[in-house]
């Protein structure tokens, strides 16, 4: 039926001495919920598959009744220039927040081999639980026996004692047929049930995937928390008020952003995604939002709607951490002589550990995580010559600052950047280091060009403040090192060949040839006639 994800601890209890009030009536009006009818002649048509192609799954979706979800979604997470970068199934961005938090359940709908894929991949890295999984094939998809097995999963697995919280994720062939998990119920035993849609074809990246859930798990607390008191977070309640951090980052950049906050008379807040259920009310009760990852439009909107500002891009560099501390005061009406302070005490050493680590060279950047912009901010002020960034990420409102800092700069900066535009940015810069996504390393190792994992040795990486200003030096300068030995070995497998005529040969192997139409059907031989001799030709 479905598996049981693991569950450690006791159900957290919620005296009443807990209980409290502040996310409450100022926190704006509950959302209406959504009733649209769910068109359920279109989920009886013929069941579709992954080779179905972008095109006819969406199509079938919005036939199914997905057209309000899907719209949400072009509008969160807008496309273009091309419709889709390449990266990881989105999906894996959700299941990673669900994975995370303490005390949830996570049950994923969908082909059997996407599931395998994404738990392969989620416990790559670091799951320590099981994905629950509720089976289907072509006859219980096209009949809607596949939701009534959802809900059945849905209520085993609702025990308090256990979880908080189970969150079923649609993968692409479920939406696409129209399962309706909007129609599950919103709460079991007291355990919340929290459905969402995460199709390739309409969530574009696996980054943005994590804001789908965040962004629901908001909302769901926003309403909980407008229909009076809600738990206080496990680790307590801060004194002063709150900054949330919104993205997820190195578990150094939070006590950071505390210390550079302190002397504003804040103090850091959850971060977002969150751990465990009741953070999100703690998160929502804050003096204002940090945007450090700025693509978390379903986030925002729910921070918007409780009355909250939001601030874009992140303390990085001197530039940058200069310009975050004057936004954050501002919005939360921190005193200019406060706002000064801060600065005079941080800057100072922001600088002298940018210049401790100075990295000369030419260098592209691409990535998938959100945070490229401010990398490369922290890059520039660190002097290297930083030439384009790409992101697959989209453009919104809290990257303006980052984005108009770098181009005023002369860097070119790219959204929505595909593998091709890396690749070609690369070749045209031709830059001493190439930092991107793992097809982008291959390239410029190909052509003896150091590169690295944007992923796991750049952006796992503490960035913010005097921490930040040097963490990316060594790293950076240490690969700029590695030219020599790059040349040597390139000149040390020269004339064996590569791509198809790689390795050492008698002979030149030929390319391949293309592949050859394939060959028209003769029309069918018609019946033979009695024929004379005559008609024959016979001597």
């Amino acid at each position: 039926m479905v598996a049981s994800p693991d569950a450690s601890g006791p159900a957290p209890k919620r005296p009443a001495a807990e209980m409290r009030g502040r996310v409450g009536p100022d926190i704006g009006e509950a959302a209406p919920i959504d009733t649209a009818p769910i068109n359920t002649a279109a989920t009886q048509t013929d069941g579709l598959g992954c080779h179905a192609g972008k095109d006819r799954l969406k199509a079938a979706a919005e036939q199914a009744g997905k057209s309000e979800v899907l719209d949400r979604y072009a509008a969160d997470y807008p496309t273009g220039p091309h419709d889709q970068p390449q990266s990881m199934c989105p999906a894996f961005g959700s299941l990673r927040v669900g994975l995370r938090m303490k005390r949830t359940a996570t049950v994923l709908s969908g082909s059997a081999c996407c599931v395998y894929g994404l738990t392969f991949t989620s416990h790559f890295y670091g799951a320590r639980r099981s994905v629950g999984y509720v089976p289907f094939n072509s006859e219980t998809l096209v009949t809607g026996k596949l939701f009534e097995d959802i809900r059945e999963a849905v209520h085993q697995l609702a025990d308090p004692e256990k979880y908080d919280t189970v969150v079923v994720t649609n993968l692409c062939v479920p939406t696409a047929s129209g399962v309706p998990l909007q129609l599950l119920p919103e709460e079991i035993n007291g355990v919340r049930i929290i459905g969402i849609d995460v199709p390739g074809f309409g969530v574009p990246t696996h980054a943005e995937a994590k804001d789908v859930l965040a962004g629901a798990m908001l909302k769901y607390a926003r309403g909980e928390a407008e229909q009076g008191p809600v738990a206080a977070p496990a680790a307590g309640v801060s004194e002063k008020p709150t900054v949330t951090l919104l993205g997820e980052m190195f578990p150094a950049d939070p006590v950071t952003l505390g210390a550079l906050l302190e002397p504003l008379g804040l103090a850091a807040g959850p971060t977002v995604p969150t751990r465990e259920w009741r953070e999100l009310y703690a998160a929502l009760d804050c003096a204002a939002v940090a945007a450090i990852h700025p693509f978390y439009t379903a986030s925002v909107r729910e921070f918007h709607a409780a009355g909250r500002p939001v601030v874009g891009s992140a303390p990085v560099g001197v530039d940058g951490t200069a310009a975050w501390l004057e936004a954050v005061g501002k919005a939360c009406n921190v005193a200019e002589t406060d706002i000064d302070a801060a600065k005079a005490k941080f800057l100072p050493a922001i600088q002298g550990a940018l210049a401790d680590v100075p990295i000369d060279g030419r260098i592209t950047l691409s990535g998938y995580e959100g945070s490229e912009l401010i990398v490369a901010r922290l890059l520039l002020e660190s002097g290297a010559d930083v030439r384009y960034v790409g992101t697959a990420c989209p453009k919104t409102p809290w990257s303006d600052p980052d984005r108009d800092w770098l181009e005023n700069r002369g860097v070119v900066v790219n959204y929505r950047a595909s593998l091709e535009d890396d690749v070609a940015a690369m070749r045209e810069f031709e830059p001493d280091l190439a930092i991107g996504t793992t097809p982008v390393v291959q390239k410029a190792k190909e052509q003896a060009t150091p590169a690295l994992y944007f992923t796991n040795l750049i952006s796992a990486r503490p960035l913010m403040g005097p921490a930040g200003a040097g963490s990316l030096g060594q790293v950076i300068n240490a690969a700029l090192g590695n030219k020599a030995r790059f040349d040597a070995m390139d000149a040390f497998f020269d004339g064996v060949g590569e791509g198809y005529a790689a390795g050492i040969w008698e002979g030149v192997p030929q390319a391949p040839k293309a592949a050859k139409p394939a060959p028209r059907p003769k029309p069918a031989a018609k019946p033979l006639k009695a024929q004379s001799a005559k008609e024959a030709g016979a001597c």
